[in-house]
């Protein structure tokens, strides 16, 4: 068992190395970006990636408070799920409301994978290869799916 200081330099050692690993890797526009900390340009609409003791995971996270705004993006995302599961190359999770605690409801669309922990070193290249594929693929649909949400900007 870690401490809560060490929880977190492991962790920060991770995205650490994983920031430098994609840093040369340009968006689908040829731009240079912040990989870990994607930003989508919606408020509430954020490309996810975790990754914790016995899995990881990436994912689009919808955690607009009001349930109709959420509905309406899902709806949008519904809509573009053939063009999503195109750039993704596979059928991800689609879930409509899952409850965070303390009154937030969140939507989300994603895949995980288990048994690897971000506290062992050695799933470290599993957890670069799960993330980087998808994250570039997610980018890439990002580009072309962004204007249907010009809306909730």
């Amino acid at each position: 068992m870690y401490t809560r200081e060490e929880s977190s330099a492991i962790r920060e050692a991770f995205w650490k190395a994983f920031g430098q690993y994609m840093a040369l890797q340009l968006s689908a526009e040829g731009l240079r970006i912040n990989w870990i900390n994607y930003r989508t340009g919606i408020r509430h609409l954020q490309f996810r990636m975790e990754a914790e003791r016995k899995q990881a995971s990436i994912g689009i996270v919808l955690s607009d408070p009001d349930a109709g705004i959420r509905e309406l993006m899902m709806e949008q995302f519904r809509e573009l799920r053939p063009m999503l599961e195109r750039h993704t190359g596979e059928a991800w999770q689609w879930e409509e409301h899952t409850d965070k605690g303390q009154g937030r409801v969140v939507s989300s669309i994603g895949t995980c994978i288990e048994g690897v922990s971000i506290f062992r070193q050695d799933d470290w290249p599993a957890l670069i290869s799960f993330f980087k594929p998808r994250m570039i693929a997610l980018d890439a649909f990002w580009t072309d799916a962004q204007y249907g949400f010009e809306l909730f900007r």
